[in-house]
């Protein structure tokens, strides 16, 4: 069958959503997911937004070694140095340069006529090929752009020396229907159009971008550009899992593949997910948590006939497993070693010593530890910031008809302080007094909780995101107690800021296609 490449943009577009930040090690982190998911192609960002931007774009570029790497650029030469820079240590680079056609744009941001755009466009692609052998080109908002035109524009960036062409749905405006016009009128009508490959890259804001990359195909794209569990700017971008999905299910339909490892999706969603604080939603299709859930007695007395009834997909098919192994208090190291393996993590023997004691700690509190506990865990201490500020101990009182107070111990460079505060709740006590404990100003942007687990004993996970003049960090923190967890979740955020104070540059993100 036709294999349909895999361009990865969850540390580039995906990172541009509200409220998500990722640092260096946090990329990096999640780039070698990617890899062993088995992505072509992984945008690490925009090297030329920030120093810290390059910066984190040259870590993937070094770590990652199956799979191409590109860095995003726009039609200029300072940004295209930047991309060139960023990529340096990269085995497979490419670089993605971008410039806007529609009609819309050419007015009011550009400010250029179609023969400005077209030059414009032609000397960055003939600049970036004297140093990169691999190009992409994107006409942003090609799905508003006049069709004559975008073919045009094609061919121009195929003479140019572009290897592949993108055609971004920018602001998810297209219909199925019209998108996929798009791509068989530039096969049938663009010379040399076979030259090279073209790409669909499509967002959510009508709820269709999924629809549409899938429309793509159908009509000749070769390549679909998305994120991990379709995060990105507005409403999202193509979830690369459902594509993946569709075009394994509905083979027979499509004649389409992709070459990903399908039993990494749910182990790469997980990660994204905990590593920008975006909640999957419980009905969010393949990855979701009700999405191999039956609760309808009419649904479960066919699955328990016969599964296909009403489950198209396999469970074990994207990586998840029903264990029948029950682990709780009086469970031993091997046990709980053979549940590491069984659950795809393989450590070694200090790390899986480290993870029993807090496996013990979790197991004190809780009747039977189940597999979603047991990932939370793990996955919790999956990126290692320095950490400045440790928190020893915790004491809350609180009565309705009294003020909250919260006395916390917090150790910093061996030394411990301990005060207290008062606060409008327990959450707001406990984190005055933090802030007494470090002498830290910041502002808290976000709080949310969330329950990892069911049960009266669930794990309880907190998101915070805290401010300090113009650099922001997240922080989380997980425990059966939400006030310990949101304790953990500000101590994390601010150690966190500290870091990125460190740092050499401050990034920032700008809304591209």
């Amino acid at each position: 069958m036709r294999k349909i490449y895999i361009f990865d943009t969850t540390l580039r577009d995906g990172e541009q959503s509200p409220g998500v930040n990722l640092n260096m090690n946090e990329k990096v982190e999640i780039a070698l997911q990617l890899e062993k998911l088995g992505v072509d192609r992984i945008e690490a960002g925009f090297p030329a937004a920030s120093p810290g931007d390059l910066a984190g774009v040259a870590a993937v570029a070094g770590a990652v070694k199956n799979a191409t790497i590109i860095g995003l650029s726009r039609s200029r030469e300072q940004d295209i140095d930047a991309v060139r820079e960023a990529l340096k240590a990269a085995q497979d680079p490419c670089i993605h340069l971008f410039l806007a056609t529609s009609p819309i744009h050419r007015k009011h941001k550009l400010r250029m006529e179609k023969e400005q755009v077209l030059e414009a466009a032609e000397r960055a692609i003939r600049y970036a090929k004297q140093y990169f052998s691999k190009i992409e080109f994107s006409p942003e908002d090609a799905g508003r752009t006049e069709l004559d035109f975008l073919c045009e524009v094609t061919d121009m960036a195929i003479k140019a020396g572009a290897t592949v062409v993108n055609i971004p749905d920018t602001v998810g405006y297209m219909t199925p229907a019209e998108f996929g016009n798009i791509f068989k009128t530039l096969k049938e009508q663009v010379p040399g159009i076979e030259k090279i490959q073209l790409s669909a890259h499509c967002h959510d804001d009508l709820g269709m971008a999924t629809a549409n990359a899938l429309a793509a195909i159908v009509n000749g794209a070769d390549q679909v550009e998305g994120t991990i569990n379709g995060i990105g700017e507005r409403a999202g971008n193509t979830a690369i899992e459902e594509v993946a999905m569709a075009l394994a299910t509905r083979a027979e339909y499509y004649g389409a593949q992709t070459t990903l490892n399908l039993k990494e999706i749910a182990k790469t969603s997980r990660l994204v997910s905990k590593l920008t604080g975006m909640v999957v939603p419980g009905n969010k299709a393949i990855v979701g948590a009700n999405a191999f859930a039956h609760e309808s007695g009419i649904h479960q007395d066919g699955m328990l006939k016969e599964k296909t009834t009403y489950e198209i997909i396999s469970p074990e098919i994207i990586g998840l497993k029903e264990s029948k192994l029950v682990l709780g208090k009086h469970s031993g190291r091997h046990a709980f070693r053979e549940k590491l393996i069984d659950m795809g993590y393989e450590l070694a023997d200090e790390a899986v010593n480290a993870a029993f004691a807090k496996f013990k700690e979790l197991a004190d509190k809780k009747k039977n530890v189940s597999d979603e506990d047991i990932r939370a865990m793990l996955e919790e201490k999956l990126v290692n910031t320095p950490e400045v500020y440790s928190l020893e101990a915790i004491q809350v009182s609180y009565g309705n008809e009294s003020t909250p107070s919260a006395t916390v111990r917090v150790r910093n460079a061996g030394q411990l302080q301990e005060k207290t505060a008062e606060g409008n709740g327990s959450v707001d006590a406990i984190y005055n007094a933090i802030d007494l404990t470090t002498d830290e100003t910041v502002e808290l942007e976000d709080y949310s909780i969330k329950s990892v687990t069911q049960g009266k004993d669930a794990l309880g996970e907190v998101h915070v995101v805290l401010k300090q003049d113009e650099v922001s960090a997240q922080g989380r923190g997980l425990s059966t107690d939400i006030l310990e967890a949101s304790a953990r979740a500000y101590i994390d955020a601010l150690n966190r800021l500290i870091d990125k104070r460190k740092s050499p540059g401050r990034r920032d993100k700008m809304s591209l296609i």
